[in-house]
């Protein structure tokens, strides 16, 4: 059967992606801090499903974490097929008055962990010719808060998307952003406790989210913005990013597999940036 590893996969929108890439048929590695949540969201997984769960215990904003993902997802006797990076911190503080540790650990999960789980998962997926990676952004990756540094770590999990999305032409490799709004979560719970917010028109269900996603990607789409509301405003917002996505394409400017695995280049040699 094939494998999704989902980070922060025992809550929220990570248990509703489990939930459906399990009916699809996908055996489980979920990725969470918390040993006691993860071992009861694999086993309810297990007996839901009848897939195999395999729960990795990993603090993303540890070097030691983020390695310990790094090497389940490059493991070939395993081979994952759908990387999904959920795990997120939101400092909700004015950027000036937030503590720097928990502006690094921000990073840390929502950028750095992205970026090295990326990393170790795309070579074995462009050598099998198949696979995609999933990035939770969010809605505020177009419009951030005021002061928001969370607001620019998910701009950055839409850019990196994108760019990575178009050097994986012709691969069999799908990239896509997850952009939703706001979401029926614990989180949105704590941050809007007022019922008749969480029955609104601008939240919706992470299933509905996370389904929307996922057909989003077997079609190529880089960005999925659920919700009509988030799906016409972001549109708008992404309209010069997706007419220079279509001239990219057109001028063939997406690697080929053949140039993605290197055969023709010296790998690891790093190259200077054009300013």
């Amino acid at each position: 059967m094939p494998i999704a590893l989902i980070t922060g996969g025992s809550s929220g929108i990570g248990t509703a992606f489990a939930d459906q890439l399990a009916v699809e048929g996908h055996d489980l590695v979920l990725v969470a801090r918390g040993r006691d949540q993860l071992e009861k969201a694999a086993a309810r997984h297990r007996a839901r499903h009848g897939v195999a769960v395999e729960p990795l215990v990993a603090d993303l904003a540890e070097p030691v974490g983020r390695a310990a993902v790094e090497a389940r997802l490059a493991d070939p006797a395993a081979p994952v097929d759908v990387l999904v990076n959920n795990a997120g911190v939101e400092i909700r503080d004015e950027f000036a008055e937030a503590a720097l540790p928990a502006l690094q650990r921000e990073i840390d999960v929502n950028i750095t962990a992205v970026l090295r789980l990326t990393h170790a998962a795309l070579p074995g997926m462009i050598e099998r010719g198949r696979g995609s990676v999933i990035t939770v952004s969010s809605f505020s990756g177009f419009l951030p808060p005021r002061g928001s540094s969370y607001g620019a770590t998910k701009a950055w999990a839409i850019a990196f998307t994108d760019t990575i999305a178009a050097s994986l032409q012709g691969t069999g490799v799908r990239m896509t952003a997850l952009t939703p709004g706001y979401v029926r979560t614990n989180l949105v719970a704590e941050i809007h406790p007022d019922a008749a917010f969480r029955q609104g028109f601008l939240i919706m269900d992470a299933g509905r989210a996370v389904a929307r996603c996922l057909a989003d990607n077997r079609r190529g789409k880089v960005v999925s913005a659920p919700g009509i509301v988030y799906r016409m405003v972001s549109g708008f917002i992404e309209l010069p990013r997706r007419t220079l996505r279509l001239g990219a394409r057109v001028a063939g400017r997406g690697r080929t597999q053949h140039t993605i695995a290197g055969k023709n280049a010296v790998a690891g040699e790093p190259r200077a940036a054009g300013h």
